[in-house]
């Protein structure tokens, strides 16, 4: 076989590499293992490719299956030649509500998306493999969308929300529609925000202990002030603006650009941005054993009506606060 030659040394093999999973991955346009097309759209247009979260009906909330479909078709889209910029976005009205908490859906198949959600609820009581399989999920594969060789663009309309928004903000670029709000209300359930900590990096201290603190949501203009977001734009002309600007950048020439980006995000861990990640990863890690956390959490699971409910009934309070 083609992999079988490759790991031979055959030259004339198609080009693979390994990650450090020992999955092996193509170089030209096919993938090796399951295919990404379940909840992400891969969808080219010359040089730029977009690929969207594609649960609009769970707000594109971000469970196992689509963290690693986005992963692999955004390594998929580095690996191309032909590819020399990525858009993400979220299909539908939002870009992405965060991770998703509510459980699988209930017309999922057994062995499928319910299996993965069973994992995760059985690592919740296992502090080693929590924190093993949250690294891997969480930590490594957001990692590796800041460190794409390409540029990538963050294409936000409605909700972008806690892990949506750590997502968004491992891109290189944010365009948001008018209607996009920007929230992270983790602490609001107990819990020091979410895996990476971007809001200090791309609010300033002072506005993200505000922002994290209170849970509150910012404005598609005030994210822009702030400079969270480099373009706000009309939400009917969003993805027109997005591929308007990433042909734009496609014209660069595409050695400069990636070294360009790899020297500014140098830049940043040079200042701290990566050991500062580690540092929060950890008492992200810690705050899920704490009473507060678990005692937030058993409220949750046996809240009248439901998840839905109870986070509307926790919102009410900040309200009227």
């Amino acid at each position: 076989t083609d992999e079988r030659r490759a790991q031979a040394g055959d030259v004339h093999a198609p080009s693979l590499v390994v990650d450090n999973h020992d999955n092996y991955l193509w170089r030209n346009n096919s993938w090796l293992g399951r295919p990404w097309h379940e909840t992400v759209l891969y969808e080219t247009d010359g040089p730029v490719v977009r690929v969207t979260l594609n649960r609009p009906e769970r707000r594109n909330a971000l469970d196992d299956v689509l963290i690693e479909e986005l992963d692999e078709a955004v390594k998929q889209a580095d690996l191309d030649e032909t590819i020399r910029v990525i858009i993400i976005a979220g299909a539908g009205k939002s870009f992405s509500a965060g991770h998703d908490i509510s459980g699988p859906a209930p017309n999922m198949e057994a062995g499928g998306r319910k299996a993965r959600s069973r994992e995760a609820q059985t690592t919740w009581k296992d502090p080693e493999r929590r924190l093993k399989r949250e690294q891997f999920l969480y930590f490594d594969k957001s990692l590796a969308i800041r460190n794409a060789t390409k540029p990538t663009i963050a294409q936000v309309q409605g909700p972008c929300v806690a892990a949506g928004l750590m997502l968004a903000c491992m891109c290189d670029l944010i365009l948001a529609a008018e209607d996009a709000p920007f929230q992270n209300p983790v602490c609001r359930m107990a819990n020091g925000s979410i895996e990476l900590l971007v809001e200090p990096w791309e609010l300033g201290i002072r506005k993200a202990k505000e922002l994290l603190w209170t849970g509150d949501a910012i404005d598609a203009q005030e994210a822009w002030r702030l400079g969270l977001v480099n373009r706000v734009v009309p939400t009917e002309r969003l993805a027109e603006e997005a591929m308007r600007l990433a042909r734009r950048i496609a014209l660069s020439p595409p050695v400069a650009v990636a070294l360009t980006k790899r020297s500014l995000n140098h830049t940043w861990d040079l200042m701290g941005q990566r050991a500062s990640w580690e540092y929060h990863f950890m008492l992200h890690h810690f705050a899920h054993t704490t009473d507060e956390t678990r005692s937030f959490a058993e409220e949750m699971r046996v809240a009248p009506g439901g998840l839905k409910e109870f986070l509307k009934r926790r919102d009410e309070m900040y309200r009227q606060g």
